[in-house]
């Protein structure tokens, strides 16, 4: 045991002495009582942040159905405009067909035209005068003159009524393509809105959908906070009750009669033991608080209700923290402070400045006993 004591001693000799404070139920309650006051503030928050979420989320997938629908009227009037410019295209192709057999017409007028002023070229300026001429009667004659005469208006209209149709089909076939040229910015104007919508239908999609695995992760830690509130309410009904127990027993151990001092057999570790707990859980306590954990961990040992040793008393279990935590088997190995040493021998010669108390905790709201420091005795 001693090689162990010097080993630990050795391993935990860089180790700083610290001034620790009992860890007690009430110290317990109080820790749970605040984590769960903590908890429910973190509950809270989960929650309005969870509605925050759920609200932005609302929002833009009301932005994007208006979006959507934005998305079909440019896809409807993207479709309608092509529908235009195929039916101008249409358009196009029929008026230019018309201008060709227009131009066919008036090249056939024309070249009828040539042929008639040829004749009268190669005959002379006389050949229509020797037809009108060769008549037999002046009947006949002017029945030839009406024919020549009608014959040339006839040339000279038709030539001008086929130019002008030309000209007319020349006309809309240019309006038709400055309307295509128009409809052709359309086009384009209508697939530059097109993709600018749904390239918003595509971002909003993804930032909905972050907002929908934002608010699934937020639930998840809504979820975990529930959870852990509840533990933590199951834990502070656990020590309160526990604390309801140690005040019961507290008031048992005061109806009981305790052995006198004079049946107590120490060992030899028991001054060790005693000063390193008194250290542990007293070390930044009064003199007069040390010598009150010690007369604790006495009345114990005095008491019927408890072990009847130093060493059982300190190591009974989860009675005292620094035993659970091994904050104890460090300064013991170690060897306490003066202070504690001399406060565990008047306490185990009998001194007692909170009578035969056997708990001892910091104070909370509701728990009477003899304070001394930042210790409540009961």
């Amino acid at each position: 045991m001693l090689v162990f004591l010097l080993m630990l001693c050795v391993l935990t000799g860089g180790i700083q002495k610290q001034e620790v404070y009992a860890t007690s139920t009430s110290d317990k309650l109080r820790q749970v009582q605040q984590e769960k006051k903590e908890t429910e503030q973190k509950k809270n928050n989960a929650k309005d942040n969870l509605d925050d979420l759920r609200e932005e989320k609302t929002g833009l997938q009301s932005y994007l159905n208006n979006l959507n629908a934005d998305l079909a009227d440019a896809t409807n009037e993207l479709a309608r405009i092509e529908e235009l410019i195929e039916e101008k295209n249409t358009a196009i192709e029929e008026t230019q067909k018309s201008l060709e057999e227009a131009k066919k017409k008036e090249e056939e007028e024309a070249k009828n035209m040539e042929l008639r002023m040829q004749f009268i070229y190669e005959k002379g300026s006389t050949a229509y005068l020797d037809m009108l001429f060769s008549a037999d009667s002046f009947g006949e004659f002017l029945t030839m003159y009406k024919y020549v005469e009608k014959v040339t208006a006839y040339d000279r209209e038709s030539l001008k009524a086929y130019k002008e149709l030309k000209e007319k089909i020349a006309k809309e076939e240019e309006e038709l393509k400055d309307d295509q040229a128009g409809l052709e910015v359309l086009l384009e104007q209508a697939k530059e809105k097109k993709e600018n919508v749904e390239t918003l239908v595509k971002e909003t999609k993804e930032n909905v959908q972050d907002y929908m695995a934002q608010i699934s992760e937020e639930e998840k830690r809504l979820m975990e906070y529930e959870k852990a509130l509840l533990a933590q309410e199951n834990d502070e009904a656990a020590l309160q009750r526990k604390l309801e127990e140690e005040k019961a027993l507290s008031a048992l151990v005061a109806q009981t009669t305790m052995r006198d001092l004079s049946s107590i057999a120490f060992g030899a570790g028991d001054l060790d033991m005693m000063a390193a707990i008194i250290e542990c859980e007293a070390g930044g306590e009064s003199y007069t608080g040390k010598v009150a954990v010690g007369a604790v961990v006495m009345n114990r040992v005095k008491s019927p209700l408890f072990p009847d040793t130093v060493a059982g008393v300190i190591y009974q279990n989860k009675q005292f923290s620094p035993v659970g935590s091994g904050r104890f088997a460090i300064v013991l190995a170690r060897g306490a402070n003066q202070s504690c040493y001399q406060a565990a021998q008047e306490a185990m010669a009998g001194a007692s400045p909170v009578g035969n108390c056997v708990f001892f905790r910091t104070p909370i709201p509701g728990l009477t006993g003899i304070q001394i420091g930042g210790h409540i005795f009961y």
